[in-house]
């Protein structure tokens, strides 16, 4: 059984699986096809992707990848705390440049669905996290972009010290949003 919570862009869910607990732990139905299907996410995953981030205070993102390989994701944390984000990037949204955060966890269980038009990017909250995560389009690299994890015009409420976030280059460069121009044209995604 899965239940659904909309955040404040409806578009973006949090799924959270039953968990089975007896005396040895827990077993959990992560995903399937048949059950996301039936709560609105019909689509096919063709790649599985997994993160591991040593540190507490790493950003990762805000990425995304242009058209036609635009990446749908089902997002969750196996080991530690992060702060899970998605930003608004399809033009003529009634969201467009809004986000929308939670935090995902190995004791939670939560994942987080993030449709295709959106940046997504996460903050690690505690040391020696490991995020999995399915996408719905291959890798792209001449279709991948990134977002600027600390735009002033996206007010993203990160809970690291600026001064000391652990970025990649890629990140630490990242265009903002008003530099972006049309990514995600009404159709594209």
């Amino acid at each position: 059984m899965l239940t659904v919570e909309r955040l404040s862009i409806p578009d973006v869910l949090l799924v959270r699986a039953e968990r089975y607990e007896d005396a040895r732990g827990y077993l959990s139905e992560v995903y399937s096809r048949a059950r996301f299907a039936a709560i609105g996410i019909d689509l096919e995953f063709v790649q599985d992707n997994q993160s591991f981030s040593a540190e507490r205070g790493v950003v990762r993102g805000l990425h995304y990848q242009l058209p036609p390989h635009a990446q749908g994701k089902l997002v969750r944390a196996v080991a530690g705390r992060i702060l899970d984000v998605a930003v608004d990037l399809r033009l003529g949204s009634p969201t467009y440049g809004e986000y929308c955060a939670a935090e995902l966890s190995a004791e939670n269980g939560v994942q987080m669905w993030v449709p295709p038009g959106f940046a997504h990017g996460f903050a690690t909250l505690t040391p020696a996290c490991e995020v999995l995560y399915k996408v719905t389009s291959a890798y792209a690299p001449g279709s991948e972009r990134a977002l600027a994890w600390n735009d002033p015009a996206l007010g993203i409420d990160w809970p690291v010290d600026p001064h000391a976030v652990i970025l990649s280059e890629k990140d630490r460069t990242a265009p903002h949003l008003g530099a972006l121009g049309p990514v995600f044209p009404p159709g594209s995604y």
